[in-house]
């Protein structure tokens, strides 16, 4: 018997448990990429902000948080738990932020990543190139500090 599907839902500030779930398992606490349930909290709110999580049955599997201003949205943050990761559940919700994003008028889109990160991989099969590095923008627990690549995608008229 396979796997029930992946469905792709928009969330809202009480999923923020399971939010966190997931960043807790995806993001090595070394390389300082997670974000804070208050930092979450305090967007999601915000106007043009939104959340989509990737559920399998009632289990979130991952999520995507994502904000629009004017014509640019941004990928905010992207994980997928890591018994969810390499079956296309980042695709499917990255594909969702492009969609939403879209729908929401945006012509370019943008990302940060730290260099190294597998998920750069994901990001450049769709279609983002790298625009710019902050140097030394993460600070690892180990106290070592990573580049973070910024990434952009316009959308084609």
């Amino acid at each position: 018997m396979s796997a029930a599907p992946v469905s792709i839902v928009p969330g809202t500030a009480l999923d923020l448990d399971a939010v966190m779930r997931v960043m807790e398992e995806s993001f090595d606490p070394a390389f300082g990429e997670a974000w804070t349930s208050a930092q979450c909290a305090g967007l999601l709110p915000l106007p043009g902000v939104w959340l989509s999580l990737a559920k399998r049955g009632d289990e979130v599997l991952g999520f995507a948080l994502s904000r629009i201003v004017l014509d640019e949205a941004e990928l905010l943050l992207l994980a997928v738990r890591p018994k969810g990761q390499r079956q296309g559940i980042g695709q499917l919700l990255l594909d969702r932020f492009v969609l939403e994003a879209t729908r929401r008028g945006a012509t370019h889109l943008h990302l940060e990543v730290r260099d190294g990160n597998h998920a750069i991989e994901l990001y450049m099969r769709s279609g983002f190139s790298e625009a710019g590095r902050r140097y030394n923008y993460y600070n690892g627990r180990d106290g070592q500090l990573r580049d973070a690549l910024t990434l952009a995608r316009k959308i084609k008229d």
